[in-house]
C-alpha cells in the first residue's frame, strides 16, 4: 500500500544556514497515528509546516500518496485541503469574527455554494462538539474551546491527513483528554494523523508508530514499545522514559511482577499485578451504539445497580447529557472499563457508529496481551 505520507531525504536550513532537519525520511501508513517526539529544537514543527507546504525543503521531497510535492499555487491548494494543520497557538489560527465565519473559510476559499459552505461547517462543529458555537467570538472561548474550533476549520476541508503541532500544548489535562479523544474518533473514521509532542506518556500510549527527533535528525522509528525501551536513545534525545516503563522495571526488579512485555498503560501495568494473584471472574464491557441507543435504553442500561458508565466521542457525551446521564468516565474510557472489568464489575460505553469497532480493537488487543477474556456485548441487539 502506498503511504499516506512520506519525508524522503528531507533537510531545510534557516536564511542563516543553520540546518532545521538533516537528511529526515519517515513514512506515514494509511490510517495511523504517528507521533514526532523530540525536545524543543528537534525539528518536529518545521517538519509538521513541510507536511502542509508552507515550507519547502532545501533538499529532498516531500509526497503525499506517493506523489512529490508541486509548490505551485493551483497544487499547493489542494495539497492544504488534503493534508490539514492544526498550529500549537490556536489564537494564530483564528481571525475571523464568529466562530462560523472561522470554520466557514477553508471551504469559501474553495469555491463551495453557500448550501454546501454551511453543511460543511455544521458537520464540522458538531465533530468537535460545538454545536451551537457559530455566533460566538473566538478570542472569548477558552483554550480547549479555541483548540476545537482550529480542528473545526481544517475538518470543514475534508482532509485525509491531520497534522497537528503540539495539541495538548497550553490546555488544561481534563481539555487535553478531550482533544486526544477527539483524534481518536477521526482516526476511527479513516483519517491518518500525525502529531509532534514532547510528552513521552502521551505518545507512548496513544501513537502506532513513534518518530524519535533531536537536533533535527530522526534517532529512531518503529513502535512505541521499540523506541522507548532504549533507554539510552531515549536520554540522549534529552527525554526521560513513560512512567509506567519505570514502574514496570522497578516492580520486576523486586519481583512483584513478571518481567515480561512492557506494559502500555496503568491498565497493563495493574493486570501485570493482578496476574501474580489467583484468577477470579472479569466483568462484561457493554457497548452501545449512541446512534440506536433509546431513552429506555439509557435508563435501563447506564441506571442499573453497580454499573459504571462511560462516553466516547461527541454525540455520545450530547445524548448523555441531554438524559442526564451521570458519566462515571469521560475520558481514557476503555481503558478503565477494563479495569474495571479486573475487579468482575460491568461498564456501559456509549459511543459512536465510527468508535464501535476501535473499542472491539482495543479490547481484542488487551486480550492477546494479556491472555484474558472479556466479555464485549452489544445490549441493545441483544434484546
Amino acid at each position: 500500500m502506498i503511504p499516506a505520507l512520506e519525508a524522503a531525504g528531507v533537510r531545510y536550513a534557516y536564511p542563516n544556514g543553520r540546518d532545521a532537519l538533516s537528511d529526515v525520511s519517515i513514512t506515514v501508513e494509511r490510517g495511523t497515528k504517528v507521533a514526532l517526539v523530540g525536545p524543543n529544537g528537534a525539528g518536529k514543527s518545521t517538519l509538521l509546516l513541510m507536511a502542509n507546504g508552507l515550507l519547502r525543503p532545501t533538499a529532498g521531497e516531500m509526497r503525499l500518496h506517493g506523489e512529490p510535492f508541486r509548490y505551485d499555487r493551483r497544487h499547493l491548494r489542494e495539497l492544504r485541503r488534503r493534508v490539514g494543520l492544526v498550529l500549537q497557538n490556536s489564537d494564530a489560527q483564528l481571525f475571523a469574527p464568529t466562530v462560523y465565519q472561522d470554520v466557514a473559510f477553508g471551504p469559501l476559499n474553495l469555491g463551495l455554494s453557500e448550501d454546501e459552505v454551511r453543511r460543511a461547517v455544521t458537520g464540522a462543529l458538531a465533530a468537535v462538539g460545538l454545536r451551537g458555537f457559530e455566533s460566538r467570538p473566538p478570542h472569548l472561548l477558552s483554550g480547549g474551546e479555541k483548540k476545537a474550533v482550529a480542528i473545526a476549520g481544517v475538518l470543514a476541508m475534508r482532509p485525509e491527513v491531520l497534522v497537528f503541532d503540539e495539541p495538548t500544548s497550553a490546555l488544561d489535562p481534563a481539555s487535553a483528554l478531550v482533544v486526544m479523544e477527539l483524534l481518536d474518533e477521526l482516526n476511527a473514521s479513516g483519517t491518518t494523523i500525525v502529531i509532534s509532542t514532547h510528552d513521552v506518556e502521551l505518545a507512548y500510549a496513544w501513537a502506532d508508530r513513534v518518530v524519535l527527533m533531536d537536533g533535527g535528525r530522526v534517532l529512531h522509528q518503529g513502535r512505541p514499545d521499540e523506541v522507548f525501551l532504549d533507554d539510552g536513545l531515549v536520554r540522549a534525545a534529552k527525554l526521560r522514559l513513560p512512567v509506567v516503563l519505570e514502574v514496570h522495571a522497578e516492580l520486576a526488579a523486586r519481583g512483584l511482577v513478571r518481567s515480561g512485555e512492557p506494559p502500555r498503560s496503568v491498565l497493563h501495568l495493574v493486570h501485570a499485578l493482578d496476574s501474580t494473584r489467583p484468577a477470579e471472574g472479569h466483568g462484561a464491557v457493554l457497548l452501545v451504539d449512541a446512534g440506536r441507543a433509546l431513552p429506555g435504553d439509557l435508563d435501563r442500561l447506564c441506571r442499573a445497580p453497580g454499573v459504571h458508565v462511560g462516553a466516547m466521542g461527541t454525540a455520545a457525551k450530547a445524548l448523555a447529557e441531554s438524559e442526564g446521564v451521570r458519566l462515571e468516565f469521560a475520558a481514557g474510557v476503555i481503558d478503565r472499563c477494563l479495569l474495571k472489568a479486573l475487579l468482575g464489575e460491568d461498564s456501559v460505553i456509549l459511543c459512536s457508529t465510527a468508535m464501535l469497532g476501535h473499542v472491539r480493537d482495543r479490547v481484542a488487543e488487551f486480550e492477546a496481551r494479556t491472555g484474558l477474556s472479556v466479555e464485549v456485548r452489544d445490549p441493545l441487539q441483544a434484546g
